[in-house]
């Protein structure tokens, strides 16, 4: 089988929507199928080795007549439709994964060639849905012409069907975690944190792009009071975007910048290895459907506080203690959680690591969908 993926992101991007198509890709190769990908240019710099070619697609120009007219609109459809079709007439199944032009006019036109379509949601285009008017509403029509939807968790699903967007062909199948996400006792997690060169006798990790949403300056606004109590306390941040300059502005307006690294974007494996290291995963994000960071943490062994998010909560259903929920926006619920933790510590149960290497690891996820390429492949639209 020949699978195409259109995805707006793959690696060096750490996407959710980069690694699990890059993931995909790797493995395909296990069960003899081939891949290639139509995706936008990486943001971040550097390049990664992909398990099939690239067809890359620009961004917008940036120009006003592209961000704001019909004709701007009309012109970016045309080129990316123009670089697609080869990819498209090759494939026998294409993998769409997320919103926007790239992806809706992917599966638009995969199912005019009638060519089986899975298109995998990740959050943002169900969280933020709102219809348009029929005719230029692209997202509704692509996720009515798609062969089957999965979805990044089962709250994002039941949104949807809450929503009205129930329709055949639709589960959930959780996100894959890599290998270098492996379990580490309290020795490991130290040999670890001694490699790092990191001394405090406390660490906490936040990894998530720095923008509103993720609910940084939270954690920041909370440390003050982490660090009363634990004074040797030290958050590393991990990730870039719009909010950098203001949130290590904050850091010195609260006076805990000694307290916090902000390390920009890192290599998948350092994050592992900061995971590794933390005493505690932070995650106080006002809205996730299910975050693969906080995943990625548990596997390592170390715990989880979360906000009430929708991602947050079904975190703690699947992992109970070792995911603690806090009210979102409220640093002093998180510092206090924080704070409680740090004085009963200690390192997940056997449980998490049974249900990570059952549900959340890579040939898990590629299994379950491979299982659904199939069914598609050899027995038409669901």
């Amino acid at each position: 089988m020949h699978i195409l993926h259109v995805t707006p992101h793959l690696p060096p991007d750490q996407a959710a929507n980069a690694l699990l198509p890059w993931q995909l890709g790797i493995l395909a190769q296990d069960t003899g199928d081939s891949v290639e990908y139509v995706a936008h240019p990486p943001r971040a710099a550097g390049a990664a080795q992909l398990p099939g070619p690239v067809a890359w697609i620009p961004r917008r120009t940036g120009g006003i007549i592209d961000r704001t007219t019909r004709v701007g609109a009309l012109d970016r459809a045309w080129r990316i439709r123009r670089a697609m079709e080869p990819a498209l007439a090759r494939a026998d199944l294409v993998h769409v994964h997320s919103n926007g032009l790239l992806a809706e006019l992917a599966v638009l036109l995969a199912r005019r060639r009638d060519k089986p379509v899975v298109l995998t949601l990740y959050g943002t285009e169900i969280w933020h849905y709102q219809p348009k008017r029929p005719w230029i509403d692209l997202f509704s029509r692509a996720y009515a012409a798609a062969s089957a939807v999965t979805f990044y968790s089962d709250r994002l699903r039941s949104r949807a069907g809450e929503l009205g967007l129930t329709r055949r062909g639709m589960q959930t199948i959780y996100p894959a975690v890599g290998p270098q996400f492996e379990w580490h006792d309290e020795e490991a997690q130290a040999r670890t944190r001694t490699a790092l060169g990191i001394s405090n006798r406390h660490l906490l990790v936040n990894v998530k792009r720095l923008h509103v949403l993720a609910g940084q300056r939270y954690l920041i606004e909370a440390m003050n009071e982490v660090i009363r109590p634990f004074p040797d306390t030290r958050l590393i941040i991990c990730g870039t975007g719009p909010l950098a300059p203001s949130l290590e502005a904050s850091t010195r307006s609260a006076g805990v910048e000694r307290h916090v690294t902000f390390t920009g974007l890192v290599s998948n494996e350092l994050v592992a290895r900061y995971c590794a290291a933390a005493d505690l995963f932070i995650l106080p994000s006002l809205l996730e459907a299910l975050p693969t960071v906080a995943v990625e943490a548990l596997a390592c062994g170390t715990p989880v506080i979360s906000s009430d998010s929708p991602g947050g909560l079904e975190l703690h259903d699947v992992f109970g203690p070792n995911v603690s929920i806090v009210p979102r926006e409220n640093p002093q619920a998180l510092a206090g959680a924080i704070v409680h933790f740090l004085r009963n510590g200690r390192r997940t149960s056997p449980a998490t690591r049974e249900t990570i290497e059952r549900e959340f690891r890579p040939a898990v996820a590629a299994a379950r969908y491979q299982e659904l390429y199939q069914q598609l492949v050899g027995g038409g639209r669901q």
